[in-house]
């Protein structure tokens, strides 16, 4: 694993959007960033007003629909509570709903997410149900999901610690997540590291040459705007170069 990042550049990645750390990150990385990392299927952040939430993944799978695991292993949620509190925080609780397509029930609710700040857990990426959503949002336990419901069923942990696949992308134990409204990215541990500075040079590349550009054409011929633009254009892209060996979006 790679080395954890300090709480001062956790939450300097936390004040970022979920989009700016991807522009960050697709010049660092040495993985497909037109597929690898982000969400495939789409996401409903039930707390957009809390903003980004980043934290280390703890993993579980559940069935709310099969009774006959709660039988199985009567100690199970004990034994989950554990492994969460085993592992340094902040943490963001990654939950395979075993059950999808089908809702059965959600894991999530007021005594679940409270249970789970006290662990050290910030919020969820499940792509299962969630409900008490505003008891939920009062406690500060932020939630991305699939949709709201408005039983629990037989909601258990079946098995964590493990390797999990939400929303089209898989999650292993201990991998940082960045996530808010538009979704979330699993950010490899090699990229770590450098992740905060290069989303902080691609955000102000783009705020000192196209953005600049775009709002100062009030006022200015069509032919003017365009050529300042292009111009622009060119720069952000040259800039990305002599910083990363590549260009970026523009």
């Amino acid at each position: 694993m790679a080395k954890r990042l300090s709480n001062e550049e956790l939450e300097g990645l936390r004040r970022w959007n979920t989009p700016t750390i991807y522009n960050g990150w697709e010049q660092i990385t040495k993985r497909n960033a037109d597929r690898d990392g982000f969400n495939l299927e789409e996401t409903r952040d039930f707390m957009p007003q809390m903003g980004a939430m980043i934290g280390y993944a703890v993993t579980v799978q559940c069935r709310p629909g099969n009774p006959e695991h709660p039988k199985a292993n009567p100690n199970g949620w004990d034994e989950y509570r554990d492994y969460v509190a085993s592992v340094e925080g902040p943490k963001v609780v990654i939950v395979q709903d075993l059950d999808k397509p089908d809702t059965y029930g959600s894991f999530w609710g007021e005594v679940n997410a409270n249970i789970h700040l006290t662990l050290g857990c910030v919020g969820t990426v499940t792509d299962g149900a969630v409900r008490d959503v505003d008891e939920m949002t009062a406690a500060g336990f932020k939630a991305i999901g699939r949709r709201m419901c408005v039983g629990h069923a037989h909601s258990f942990p079946v098995k964590w610690n493990c390797e999990v696949e939400v929303f089209g992308r898989k999650v292993l134990p201990g991998q940082l997540v960045h996530a808010d409204k538009h979704g979330f990215l699993v950010i490899p541990d090699e990229d770590q590291e450098e992740l905060l500075e290069a989303s902080e040079f691609m955000d102000a590349n783009e705020r000192n040459t196209l953005i600049k550009a775009a709002r100062g054409g009030v006022g200015k011929s069509p032919d003017e705007a365009v050529a300042d633009i292009n111009q622009a254009a060119r720069d952000f892209r040259k800039a990305a170069g002599e910083k990363f060996g590549h260009g970026g979006e523009w």
